[in-house]
């Protein structure tokens, strides 16, 4: 079986980056564990005019019927669920996303304040050396933020601030999208087709 991946959705905007690399790693067959926090809910319900069940067991079959995951492909867990795999380091995944990443969610991490599941998952990501991407979306960034992800990048965290390129001339939103699934998917070591690497087009 493939290693898991565990994706968290915080409330920055940006919650399409967390659906594409959601539906990239179930198309890879990668057993994703998937936590949402309460913003997050109420960013994909204004965005993109999801209402996600609030219980994970419901969460969890909307998901998965959405993405054609195989059985138990994709978990959702709790915020409070502390019982679920990525809270401990005894069995935690090959990799953690937290994609959008908020500001807020960015200084939990960096000072190792673990009081839900996603805070948890990711201190317990840095302390296993596990890969640890942090997808930020703000703008601008003050002082503390650049510190938190200096701090964390000191630590082994990846920090990609959302920021899509424009070489490979996009024609969509859907093509900016696509730019950063591919470059979190590049960090996880997962093939994909998303978009052209540098230099393999004239």
């Amino acid at each position: 079986m493939n290693p898991a991946i565990a994706l968290a959705i915080t409330g920055a905007s940006g919650s399409l980056y967390a659906l594409r690399l959601l539906e990239e790693l179930v198309r890879a067959e990668r057993p994703v564990y998937l936590m949402i926090s309460q913003a997050a809910q109420v960013v994909l319900q204004m965005e993109l005019g999801l209402d996600i069940p609030a219980r994970p067991e419901a969460a969890e079959h909307w998901f998965s019927q959405r993405y054609q995951a195989a059985h138990n492909q994709i978990q959702v867990f709790g915020r409070q669920q502390w019982t679920a795999p990525p809270a401990s380091g005894s069995n935690p995944p090959q990799a953690m996303v937290v994609a959008p990443c908020t500001t807020g969610t960015l200084a939990s991490i960096a000072n190792g304040i673990s009081n839900d599941l996603i805070g948890r998952a990711a201190d317990v990501a840095l302390k296993e050396r596990r890969k640890l991407i942090l997808l930020v979306r703000e703008t601008p960034f003050s002082e503390i933020h650049l510190e938190n992800m200096l701090r964390l990048s000191r630590m082994g965290a990846i920090i990609m601030p959302a920021n899509p390129g424009f070489y490979h001339r996009p024609q969509s939103v859907a093509d900016l999208v696509d730019f950063m699934v591919a470059r979190m998917l590049d960090h996880l070591g997962i093939e994909h087709q998303l978009t052209a690497r540098w230099g393999s087009q004239a």
